[in-house]
């Protein structure tokens, strides 16, 4: 009796379970063929925004849902996907119950904006029961920008006013006699005009396409930076690695003039296979502007040097410490100041960063060896060679790409001007550390001289 009450009761469960996973698995097919028929529509109001990074961005969004067999929305729920999550995130989650009787939501979400670049942000609808994803139509472009600062500004005023007083310092230790004498007979600077203007050119460019070779807005910012002659840390560094300061500045004057001709020449010849889609103008004023501000603070100089011979002899000694304490500044607060960019750095733009000004370097050096130079201007046209005006390229990109690439390419030279120094310093090390054993070897040697003398 006992076994005959069982045995259908089993049965009956049996028979229960099969039916209800039939009857869910008849759910799953009706929701996923409804599914397959979901119209979704997404209004952003705005549909594309330049916004700065480091705020939050309350953007009003409008969604629709039409299908035609009136799927069900329990199961739904709307999810914002940003496609580059390093530079925009969007939390919020709409659940279907909050759409309205026509299938429409309006509301605003919360978008944070992490930094620079270019993002879009989607919607997607997700079903739970199926775990299908629907893409809706439309996307919300987000221009994400920099945002001025006053130590922006701070810096910039500073750098200026300090290699200004510089150069004042530079003008009052020139030697007139040494410059008539270069000029007469000019193989040094012509030897840093073909190093300037030949070999960092060609360099930037076939740099830039070996280790960019899908990125044409990293080309451009190397291609830039290699065609901007040297700037006023060449006088710097040759002042304190003992260069020849005369030949320094004649050749950074020279190059400064001659870069109205060579860059529209090298950027309009070359340049053009790298962006040939862009519309760039060359800025003739900041390069009048530049070579006006070495020319003023040079003259004042020379006046000082004419008629306070006093004067010139203390500025002549402030020479090669202000020339260190400038050097430090402009990196020290260049890399505060862009710090931000410290984020976009990878192995090929470190890569880049150190080769340009380092193979400058070695191949003025051995030009200026091959053609007879000594060892104090053949070191002198190196370091003009090999240090590029970033200051200049960084205005060219700015000029020429619009936000955000104008930013996001400035670390191109921003790397260029960190991987500089790196041999100066070495350089210097090296020569403090040889003077040093030299002199050590010396007394060693001088010691046991007046020993014997005295006994």
């Amino acid at each position: 009796m006992h076994r005959r009450t069982v045995f259908p009761i089993e049965l009956l469960r049996v028979v229960a379970v099969v039916g209800a996973n039939a009857i869910i698995g008849n759910l799953q097919q009706v929701v996923a063929v409804k599914t397959e028929n979901f119209v979704c529509s997404t209004v952003f109001s705005p549909n594309e925004s330049m916004v700065p990074m480091d705020t939050v961005l309350k953007q009003l969004v409008k969604v629709q849902i039409s299908d035609i067999e009136d799927n069900p929305l329990e199961f739904t729920s709307i999810h914002f996907i940003s496609d580059n999550s390093r530079l925009a995130t969007v939390y919020d989650v709409i659940d279907g119950h909050e759409f309205d009787s026509d299938r429409k939501w309006q509301g605003n979400i919360t978008i944070n904006l992490r930094f620079m670049g270019e993002a879009h942000i989607r919607t997607e609808l997700l079903n739970s029961l199926t775990n299908i994803t629907k893409t809706c139509r439309d996307i919300l472009k987000l221009t994400i920008i920099r945002k001025p600062r006053a130590i922006d500004y701070v810096f910039t005023g500073s750098v200026a006013l300090l290699v200004s007083l510089l150069y004042i310092i530079f003008g009052a230790a020139l030697d007139l006699t040494i410059l008539r004498t270069l000029l007469r007979r000019p193989v040094g600077p012509t030897i840093g005009f073909l190093s300037q203007f030949l070999f960092m050119p060609l360099l930037s460019y076939g740099i830039g396409y070996l280790i960019f070779p899908n990125s044409v807005d990293m080309q451009l910012g190397l291609f830039f930076t290699g065609v901007s002659p040297s700037g006023g840390a060449s006088n710097m560094w040759a002042v304190i690695l003992g260069g020849n300061i005369n030949l320094s500045i004649l050749m950074t004057t020279l190059s400064n003039f001659a870069a109205f001709g060579m860059m529209p020449l090298w950027i309009f010849t070359l340049g053009s296979m790298i962006f040939a889609r862009g519309n760039m103008r060359v800025p003739y004023e900041n390069i009048t502007m530049f070579a006006i501000s070495l020319i003023v603070p040079l003259a004042i100089g020379l006046a000082i040097q004419k008629f306070s011979p006093r004067t010139t002899r203390i500025l002549m000694r402030l020479l090669k410490p202000a020339s260190s304490c400038l050097i430090l500044f402009i990196v020290i607060f260049a890399i505060i100041t862009n710090l931000y960019l410290f984020e976009l750095f990878s192995w090929q733009i470190v890569l880049g960063g150190l080769l340009l000004p380092w193979l400058g370097y070695i191949l003025a050096w051995l030009l200026a060896k091959l053609l007879h130079q000594n060892a104090v201007d053949s070191l002198t046209i190196a370091i003009e060679t090999g240090i590029q005006n970033t200051g200049i390229a960084i205005f060219l990109l700015r000029f020429s790409l619009s936000p955000p690439q104008d930013d996001l390419t400035t670390v191109i030279p921003v790397s260029v001007a960190i991987m500089t120094p790196f041999p100066l310093l070495g350089i210097y090390l090296y020569k403090k550390f040889a003077t040093r054993s030299f002199k050590d070897n010396l007394s060693v040697d001088i010691n046991p001289s007046i020993q014997d003398a005295s006994g």
